[in-house]
């Protein structure tokens, strides 16, 4: 009986490993991303001003009431009655012209701060960059703008405001501010997903911060030794510039440019802490 050759004994196949590491991503990857995402970022931004008139009965007039009706308290109190400087300029402008830009940067931080954790479904079943999110929050509150800006351009046609071309200096400001708005929400939205608290947070921060703001004094009652620090506080310059620009008047080029940079590192921060969370948004919310 012949057996069957026993066939030698085959060499072990070699494992072969494989590594994965993280990458720190680039950041053109990261732009072109956002811009191939841009779609959704128009239809973000168009929902969040439906969402915000619908069902009113005012409609978009709450654009104009709300810095309308906070320049007459401010003009009753600290104008008639407190006499607060306005460096010449009749002061329900004066305040409006405050009052405008503030508005916007507030809403626009109050707006993207909660925008994440008020997207759950979006976080959790579509992917795309999550900073499109706050981003489109900032960029909602630019409707409110325009139409309160109106009655900006009623109230310098009452007073005598600068009316020129020199108007359009109005325009590099407001981006600035929606940048400043942009990082700021962003920075704590991303820490709104993991705690819930901050919501009641950022209400007490943006009015504190306003009082620390030349909204309703001008900053040149601050000592000049001091106004260096007063343009650590961007918001600062921003509405310093845009009474200048409304008023005619030269512009503070040095605080600008500082707080410039000091709105670009605040960027920068809030884009670091944001992106290293955001793959546990999920998790949370």
């Amino acid at each position: 009986m012949n057996l069957p050759a026993t066939s030698p004994q085959q060499p072990a196949t070699s494992e072969i490993h494989i590594a994965i590491r993280s990458t720190r991503p680039q950041l053109s990857a990261e732009l072109r991303e956002l811009w191939e995402h841009r779609e959704l970022f128009y239809f973000l931004a168009w929902r969040d001003i439906k969402v915000r008139y619908k069902q009113t009965v005012l409609g978009i007039a709450w654009a104009v009431l709300q810095p309308a009706m906070t320049m007459i308290v401010f003009t009753l109190f600290f104008g008639k009655l407190a006499r607060v400087p306005s460096d010449g300029v009749a002061y329900p402008l004066f305040a409006y012209a405050g009052i405008l830009p503030w508005t916007l940067m507030a809403a626009g931080v109050g707006a993207s701060s909660g925008s994440v954790v008020g997207s759950p479904n979006l976080i959790t079943k579509v992917y795309f960059p999550r900073m499109i999110i706050p981003g489109a929050a900032v960029l909602s509150g630019l409707v409110d703008f325009l139409i309160a800006a109106v009655g900006l351009a009623l109230l310098m046609a009452r007073y005598g405001g600068h009316v020129s071309w020199t108007l359009v200096g109005l325009v590099p400001v407001v981006g600035l501010i929606l940048l400043l708005a942009a990082g700021v929400g962003g920075f704590l939205a991303a820490v709104n997903v993991k705690y819930r608290d901050v919501r009641y947070i950022v209400p007490f921060f943006m009015q504190l911060w306003m009082f620390a703001t030349p909204v309703i004094y001008s900053a040149s009652l601050v000592p000049a030794r001091w106004r260096v620090f007063l343009a650590l506080n961007p918001m600062a310059s921003y509405i310093e510039a845009f009474r200048a620009v409304c008023f005619g008047r030269p512009l503070d080029w040095a605080g600008l440019g500082l707080s410039t940079l000091v709105t670009f590192a605040m960027v920068a921060v809030a884009v670091r802490a944001f992106r290293t969370v955001e793959q546990t948004f999920a998790d949370y919310i």
